[in-house]
């Protein structure tokens, strides 16, 4: 390698800058320290904590590093956290955000110890104390402290570096110090079981309860327990990932120059590590060096911002050469690191080493120099890493939220309606109490065989026991088996989650798993769905699929209605019929009969030819094999599947030398001399190589964007017109596009241009721009070859998801981390773009210009709809216009446009601005979210909505281990939330409406008793029958209805997705609804106990003369109760399953049958004596029999009617559904819908002219420089590479 193309490389390199010695000798005194003189700051913890106007270096003034996007000095400039602005943002949130953990605390930076290689303290030996000490515990409610100035870390020294926290890392949501506190507050917020403490209290009072004392606090404790169980459950396997993660080995660099396999939990702050390809990176690393040349890496950070694009990262070149433990092992000095923080995009650094001659020397460090933890080494033997940020200080951890305890719509409705509840039963008490007193007050004298106290202060003690007493008396009320029988339902309807077969994915043998069961019903009621692309939407895979050569459009599979020619145009042709006519230049094989045709072949057979040698050299991929196998590693991933597709096509590029590239052709070895490249950016938006081919003829070879194509070719092109018409049908289909062009180029045209580049390149400011001009010169008077068609595949079934989610009335945002028209392009092909809908596109470079840009679109909008005009639109923005949209006060505004919008779509975010995006929705409307995405990127999106989902994919399992559902494919969401949401929501709605009104019911006739025993307290009812009421006789009905009812089956649902909305409305869980059914209930009792008292006025005279006595009355009234209620459960039964028979006439023969025996046995044994005698007056009474079935069959009858009218003349949209189900009428729609396909498809066409996606992800405007990189490689001696060893 030339000293030229050294020196190239290295100012490539943000990190090769040259050095300053210190002016003021080494090591700089306290008084010249830059951080001394700043007062410490207040400091967001979750935000990145940039220091302005510091030089990089405390010794003399070198130049500070500089960004080559901005040409501006990174630490003013660098990339601003998560797409804000420092300008707007200031140094921490959006103002007026207000997260958990916003109580902050300065703290001053730790000052650096000494080490070996320092003047300074020495560290004393850590004893086992320190260590314990250094793990900084602190308890769960204290606040982190944020962390100013600078982290000082000693190199190879790791005593001097025991104050830094530990890598082990934990997601849970509790430890064994937590559970207990956080449980109890989790449980005892829901007013129902506070409501069964205060009444257990109350019962332990002697004299004051009518009922056994531990009637309320057994079941209470069981109801805490089975709810603690299940927590234990769900957090133990958040626990046993933790463990699986933490104990996961790597390789740490020890000081004999020999490696130790370390856990990761046990990886220290100024460890070495060794990462071998494919590893995950363990901690934030510093690259020190590689196998690679110039130390150069790649990464995958797709778990971070979701892009699977592999990412270039460079080592500094003063520790490039580092290729041995032993080498590594003589780095001395100390690296002084930004404070951990969560930016993804930004670093600052200097490693201030010592030299051999003990002279030291700066090398300061960027963002190019950092691995992320939670990235991925690709392609890359082996890399060494100096460990900067451990365990929840990585910026992977400090972009996580804490997993937060999620409280359903539902639940929190409940909790308002126990209130309501616990306010008539205190009215109920008092009144009954009042009535009391009055009894004790002013009938004392005709009562005098009672004993009363006639003292004041005796009336007031006995007026508040009263109070409790009837307190206890009605407290079932409210249903203590209610909160049970939720939990119960739930646990059974996430089982029915998990085992679905429509939900299992057969390819990696994963069903669904529904890990938190308590939030079922809000997959009922989802509005908004925020979904990741990559990995989520799209396989993750490019796949080369169509090209059109030469006015031919070939493909690997072609329809047969594409292969005849219609109107006049040719038809397409496959992959095998190109190979087909390249073999047909065989000398030995048949020529076409006339001379035309043969030449026409001969043109196409060129053109073909030079198309396929473009797609094989015009490229930035480096060619490498593995197993025997060729693999492309490329920093865009469709670079490498147009590499792939002309190796399919029999063009395949072997070996990449720093000045020529190597194809083999059919079998020949072809070298092309690779002369120029000019890059691809987005302005640009195209790619040209200038190439020398073996016949010594310079090419230029240009792909890029059909718009930029277009403009630069030479006049009179024959295939522009047929071209152009493939590229329609391509993008219609979702595909993403590309133009491929060439042009012949004199030598004395190239020396001229030659020259004019080679200026731009040596020019220091502004050369970007100049290479961009002078690139300009040359693309000019192209031929057009042909166009080709990627396919980003996405997930089977995605499009007709996101359509069926869509009429369901649910709004889907896409939040990912990739480019702009990538995205759009995808939006297009899994219709959450339709060709109606005008795009609204925010790309703005600042807060101001975003501002106007919003509020003259929503003020245009806004007058369009009031003239009545209502078009689809789709919101497109991207991350930095996000970052000010969501500053206080635009963030109102741009919701407000945003909800207007169909479709919205916001790219290159990071995994914080997902989060914001979601809590602004939260914060400001009404609607419960659902997020889904499939990276550790999106965790904190999944964490922030009321639902998370995380795809079990190809990602890892990070967001699946977070989310409270994780499915295998975008696809199954739809039957997860059409059917088990919509089916969950409405069971539960029923469950507690129903469970209300049961208790209600036989409660109430406890209080009208009241006014007849003289407000006395007295039952009507033998306590353990009224005890078994909940427990047994009434428990299994609410039970089926909540595990099996359906309110129409799931084909119907499926074929009808607007019956969704009844959920998205809380139609069948509202206010109103709950009162008219505690009103019935009113109703039934009031029914129910007036029938039975006029039946048995005076009281029943038994044939043997006899009175039939208080529990005859009782018993009698108590099973007319329950028939009504389990008539009442039939009634509101949608589906009858053997479980319903069982449930509903099952309990009541179940009760005939065991209320004898019990009332035969009770009494012998001495247990309960109320019922002695009891059996064979009352089973063998008439009027017995009369109560017990008419008096319900009177109470129902209004109900039934009220049935009857309401499907015949009000009916609801389920109610034409369940008919439709039940006569099974044939559905029309599906003609319908092909005519709409068809308008569909011309309009799509219309629309593709405007807008059309290219194949091109690349890392935009990266601070490597492209052509340098590849010139950097010779894959023909991959076996000279270090071994690291």
């Amino acid at each position: 390698m030339t000293d030229d193309f050294l020196r190239l490389v290295s100012q490539a390199n943000p990190a090769a800058s040259q050095y300053q010695q210190a002016n003021n000798g080494y090591p700089p005194s306290q008084s010249n320290n830059p951080y001394n003189d700043r007062s410490p700051q207040l400091m967001d913890p979750f935000f990145d904590d940039d220091d302005d106007n510091i030089a990089d270096s405390a010794f003399g003034n070198p130049a500070v590093m500089k960004s080559q996007e901005s040409n501006l000095p990174l630490a003013a400039a660098g990339a601003s956290p998560a797409g804000h602005s420092k300008v707007t943002l200031g140094e921490g949130v959006p103002q007026g955000w207000n997260f958990d953990d916003d109580d902050l605390q300065p703290n001053s930076s730790q000052p650096f110890q000494g080490s070996g290689h320092f003047p300074g303290t020495k560290p004393e030996k850590p004893s086992a104390i320190k260590s314990l000490k250094s793990r900084k515990w602190k308890w769960p409610w204290a606040k982190e402290k944020e962390l100013a100035g600078e982290r000082l870390i000693a190199l190879n020294n790791s005593a001097a570096n025991s104050e830094f926290g530990s890598n082990f890392v934990s997601t849970s949501k509790y430890n064994l110090a937590t559970f207990v506190p956080k449980f109890l507050f989790e449980q005892f917020s829901k007013y129902a079981n506070l409501f069964f403490l205060f009444t257990a209290c109350i019962q332990q009072i002697p004299g004051v309860s009518p009922t056994n004392r531990y009637t309320t606090i057994a079941p209470l404790a069981a109801v805490l327990l089975a709810s603690a169980f299940k927590e234990m459950q769900e957090d133990l396997k958040r626990h046993q990932s933790d463990s699986e993660l933490n104990a996961r080995k790597a390789k740490v660099l020890t000081q004999q120059g020999t490696f130790a396999e370390k856990k990761w939990k046990d990886i220290e702050v100024g460890d070495v590590v060794r990462l071998e390809s494919d590893d995950f990176i363990p901690a934030d690393m510093l690259i020190l060096s590689s196998s690679e040349p110039e130390g150069l890496c790649y990464i995958e950070t797709s778990n971070l911002d979701g892009e699977t694009n592999l990412k270039i990262k460079q080592a500094s070149p003063h520790t490039a050469s580092l290729t041995s433990p032993s080498l590594v092992n003589t780095l001395h000095g100390s690296l002084r690191s930004e404070q951990p923080n969560n930016s993804l995009y930004t670093y600052e650094g200097t490693l201030d080493l010592i030299t051999n001659g003990g002279i030291p020397k700066q090398v300061p460090l960027g963002p190019d120099q950092v691995l992320l933890r939670g990235a991925q080494l690709r392609n890359t033997p082996w890399v060494y890493g100096l460990t900067v940020f451990t365990g929840h200080e990585t910026k992977l951890m400090r972009n996580a939220t804490s997993a937060p305890i999620k409280r359903t719509a539902v639940e929190r409705q409940v909790n308002l309606q126990i209130i309501f509840l616990f306010i008539l039963l205190l009215a109920l008490s008092i009144g009954s109490t009042i009535g009391s007193s009055i009894r004790s007050w002013f009938f004392a004298d005709a009562q005098w065989y009672l004993f009363e106290t006639t003292t004041l202060g005796g009336r007031a003690k006995g007026f508040i026991e009263d109070i409790l007493t009837f307190i206890i008396l009605y407290n079932n009320l409210i249903p203590i088996s209610l909160i049970v029988t939720m939990e119960v339902v739930k646990f059974q309807q996430a089982q029915f989650i998990n085992w679905d077969l429509d939900m299992y994915y057969a390819k990696t043998d994963t069903p669904a798993l529904c890990r938190t069961s308590s939030l079922v019903e809000e997959l009922g009621q989802i509005e908004y769905v925020f979904s990741d692309k990559t990995g989520t939407l799209t396989c993750n895979e490019m796949e080369f699929k169509m090209c059109s050569i030469a006015g031919t459009a070939y493909a690997d599979v072609v329809d047969e209605s594409k292969r005849e020619s219609e109107d006049g145009k040719d038809g397409w042709k496959t992959f095998a019929q190109m190979k087909t006519l390249l073999e047909s230049a065989n000398p030995f094989q048949d020529m076409p009969s006339t001379s035309s045709a043969s030449l026409a072949s001969e043109q196409e057979q060129d053109v073909v030819r030079e198309f396929l040698t473009l797609l094989s050299v015009c490229h930035t991929v480096i060619p490498e094999i593995k197993n025997g196998k060729m693999v492309y590693q490329a920093s865009s991933p469709d670079e490498a599947a147009l590499v792939s597709g002309a190796e399919l096509l029999g063009y395949k590029f072997t070996t990449r030398k720093p000045k020529s590239v190597f194809i083999e052709v059919w079998g020949q070895q072809q070298e092309y001399e690779i002369l120029n490249v000019c890059e691809f950016n987005s302005t640009r938006k195209r790619m040209s190589t200038i190439v020398r081919a073996p016949d010594g003829k310079i090419k230029l070879y240009t792909k890029g964007a059909d718009t930029v194509i277009l403009e630069r070719l030479s006049k009179n092109q024959p295939f522009t017109e047929k071209t152009l018409a493939h590229l329609e049908e391509y993008a219609t289909e979702g595909l993403r596009t590309l133009c491929i062009a060439y042009r012949d180029i004199s030598e004395q045209e190239y020396r001229q241009w030659s020259t004019i580049y080679d200026q731009a390149a040596q020019t220091i400011n502004g050369r970007g721009d100049a290479l961009d001009s002078a690139a300009e010169l040359i693309e000019k008077d192209l031929f057009l070859l042909g166009a080709t068609a990627i396919e980003d595949k996405l997930q089977d079934g995605v499009p007709d998801t996101i359509h069926t989610l869509q009429m369901a009335g649910i709004k889907v945002w896409v939040l990912t981390g990739d480019r702009q028209e990538t995205a759009i392009n995808i939006g297009m092909s899994c219709r959450l773009i339709s060709e109606s809908m005008n795009l609204v596109i925010i790309n703005e470079e600042n807060a101001q210009d975003t501002a106007e840009f919003i509020t003259k679109r929503l003020s245009a909008i806004k007058n369009q709809r009031s003239t009545g005009e209502l078009e689809d639109l789709a919101l497109v923005i991207d991350g930095k216009s996000l970052g000010f949209a969501l500053e206080k006060e635009l963030s109102k505004v741009f919701l407000e446009l945003a909800i207007m919008c169909k479709a919205v779509i916001c790219c290159r975010v990071s995994p914080l601005q997902k989060a914001l995006v979601v809590k602004l929705v939260k914060k400001n409307q009404k609607a419960i979210l659902l997020a889904i995405g499939d990276g550790a990127n999106d965790v904190s999106m999944i964490q922030a909505a009321h639902v998370g989902v995380g795809i079990s994919g190809v990602e890892g399992l990070q967001a699946a281990r977070s989310a409270d559902v994780a499915i295998s494919q975008f696809r199954f969401l739809k039957k997860l939330l059409l059917v088990h949401g919509a089916w969950s929501y409405r069971r539960l709605s029923k469950l507690i409406l129903y469970s209300f009104y049961k208790n209600i019911v036989l409660y109430m006739t406890q209080f009208w008793y009241s006014f007849f025993n003289n407000f006395s307290g007295q039952i009507a009812y033998e306590s353990w029958t009224l005890s078994l009421y909940n427990v047994v006789f009434t428990v299994l009905p609410p039970l089926v209805i909540g595990m099996f009812d359906q309110f129409v089956s799931a084909r119907i649902l499926d074929r009808y997705p607007q019956l969704y909305t009844l959920g998205q409305k809380n139609e069948f869980f509202t206010k109103t609804s709950f009162w008219l059914w505690v009103a019935n209930a009113l109703y039934h009792s009031l029914i129910l106990y007036g029938f039975s008292v006029i039946l048995f006025w005076g009281d029943l005279k038994l044939a043997d003369g006899l009175d039939s006595g208080h529990w005859f009355w009782g018993t009698t009234l108590y099973l007319a109760v329950l028939l009504t209620v389990l008539g009442k459960a039939a009634l509101i039964s949608d589906i009858w399953t053997k479980y319903t028979v069982a449930a509903i006439p099952g309990s009541f023969i179940f009760t005939m049958v065991f209320l004898p025996l019990y009332a035969i046995v009770a009494p012998a044994i001495g247990f309960s004596t109320e019922y002695s005698g009891i059996v064979p007056r009352l089973w063998s009474s008439a009027v017995f029999y009369i109560v017990i079935f008419l008096v319900p069959v009177f109470c129902l009858a209004r109900d039934f009617a009220w049935k009857y009218y309401r499907r015949t003349y009000m009916p609801s949209s389920y109610h034409i559904a369940q008919e439709l189900q039940k006569y099974n009428i044939p559905d029309y729609r599906p003609r319908q819908e092909q005519f709409q396909k068809a308008i569909k498809k011309v309009r799509a066409t219309q629309r593709m002219r405007k807008n059309r996606g290219f194949a091109f992800s690349q890392t935009e405007n990266s601070r490597q420089d492209q052509a340098k990189i590849i010139r950097a490689y010779d894959t023909s001696k991959a076996h000279a590479r270090p071994s690291g060893y």
